[in-house]
């Protein structure tokens, strides 16, 4: 049996233009290190891959020494799945080139980007792919589990918007998978995660938004008091607006610093983020009825760049940060629902823990749920519950909060959550996610990866094996 102490790392190393990490060696810790806090894995090895040629070869020596492989790209997993102990772990964050054609409305993304590296080479032509709420996530993970952001409404998933994927596959292949080459990749590819292969880049979909990039946008703040009220005006509100407004809506404490008014630091609140990429001309009629229900705390819209929206939290939620997720789809906003979340936001544990609810109606509901391996297209909201502090201690308290808020409001959801939000919590919510479409995703995994090769994922593992 392979032991991590006898593996020659020395003939990896000598194979790559990246870096090769192991323990001892200066910079291991932040190397193994990913975005949630509460992950302390200690992998065998990090290979800080600066081309495919890395990461090819980095794949076929793990292989042939037995060791387990773990992919990171921007870190940003929930269960912490860029890191494995004694794992072999293929970082791509040096691989971060983005080449956008105007013309074509496309760009082309390395796997080691984040969306913020997006968002500035796109915005600049006026343009935007569909990604996530913040800048620092990174593109592989949240293109390939689904991308739900300020644009679903609008134009769709991220994995709608994905024209084609280089992939190295399990026995070291490179493949261009697109509608006409390897289609049932391609299928896999938009929603079926990490489980295929690495891939090392992505081909978007761009499309114009507001005025040359220009949006408006910003938070809509309510006491916590009101959030019963507001919830019941936003459900209703959400699915006859015009597509190009979106806003999502979620339990917070203002943060205790600007642009929030001092006296309102540290109060907890109902929030509404809004984001409306239409032509400004028709932005007063359209965002009336936003700005003038209730009593705001703060009515916080205003023209900006899409990429300031898309990254004014991020100073909020460095890496680091202890987290605990729970998630789940709804198809509506129930009044049991509201009750439960008026008491647990009463109960924020901390100032960074909170609860949001994302639409994911309009263009995103259109597609069929056996079109892409992304399978829930019933409208409706992803929600998520995240217990988030800086400080280890808080863990429990944190994860408590979480997990009781969770089983409470767990009846009143679709049954089924949202994998990029999921910490690691078993086959059944994995296969419950892809529903009618699980099946196929066993047999094209079974085709690409027989060996279950890739699996430090949400798995789904070869037919025949599960």
């Amino acid at each position: 049996m392979t032991t991590t102490t006898s593996v020659p790392f020395p003939e990896l190393e000598s194979t790559l233009r990246g870096d090769l990490i192991t323990p001892g060696d200066e910079g291991y810790d932040a190397a193994r290190a990913v975005y949630n806090g509460m992950i302390d894995k200690r992998p065998a090895a990090v290979v800080r891959c600066r081309d495919t040629a890395d990461v090819i070869s980095s794949v076929m020596f793990a292989r042939a020494h037995g060791l387990e492989i773990a992919v990171r790209g921007g870190g940003h997993h929930a269960a912490g799945f860029g890191t494995w102990d004694d794992a072999l772990v293929i970082d791509l964050s040096l691989m971060r080139s983005t080449t956008v054609d105007p013309e074509q409305r496309t760009v082309r993304v390395d796997a080691g980007a984040t969306w913020g590296d997006v968002d500035h080479a796109t915005v600049a032509f006026g343009l935007a792919t569909p990604s996530g709420f913040l800048a620092s996530t990174g593109v592989a993970g949240l293109a390939l589990g689904g991308g739900i952001g300020y644009l679903s409404r609008r134009f769709g998933l991220t994995v709608d918007n994905l024209l084609s994927a280089d992939v190295v596959l399990a026995d070291g292949r490179f493949v261009t998978a697109n509608a006409t080459s390897h289609p049932d990749l391609y299928w896999a590819l938009r929603g079926g995660g990490g489980n295929f292969g690495v891939v090392t880049s992505f081909t978007f979909r761009c499309h114009p938004i507001g005025e040359n990039g220009t949006i408006i946008g910003g938070p809509v703040l309510y006491d916590i008091a009101d959030a019963p009220e507001v919830m019941r005006w936003y459900r209703e509100l959400i699915p006859a607006l015009p597509e190009e407004l979106s806003g999502w809506i979620g339990l917070i404490t203002i943060p205790p610093a600007p642009p929030f008014p001092e006296e309102l630091w540290g109060r907890k609140a109902c929030a509404i983020v809004w984001c409306y990429t239409g032509p400004h001309d028709r932005a007063d009629d359209i965002l009336a009825p936003v700005r003038e229900f209730g009593s705001p705390l703060i009515v916080g819209l205003h023209d900006m760049p899409f990429s300031a929206l898309q990254s004014a939290f991020d100073p909020l939620y460095p890496a680091g940060l202890q987290w605990y997720w729970r998630a789940d789809f709804f198809r509506d906003i129930s009044d049991a629902a509201i009750d439960v979340h008026r008491e647990f936001g009463d109960k924020l544990p901390t100032g960074h823990s909170t609860m949001h609810l994302y639409p994911i109606d309009g263009a995103a509901a259109r597609v069929a749920p056996g079109d892409t391996a992304f399978a829930y297209r019933d409208g409706g909201w992803a929600g998520v519950i995240v217990g988030v502090d800086p400080d280890p201690a808080q863990a429990t308290a944190i994860s408590n909060w979480a997990k009781e808020y969770w089983e409470r409001l767990h009846p009143t959801s679709a049954g089924t959550a949202y994998l990029n939000m999921v910490m690691d919590e078993g086959t059944d919510r994995v296969r419950a996610f892809y529903q009618d479409n699980y099946e196929r995703l066993t047999r094209i995994k079974h085709r690409y990866d027989p060996d279950n090769t890739f699996h430090v994922n949400q798995n789904i593992p070869p037919a025949g094996r599960a």
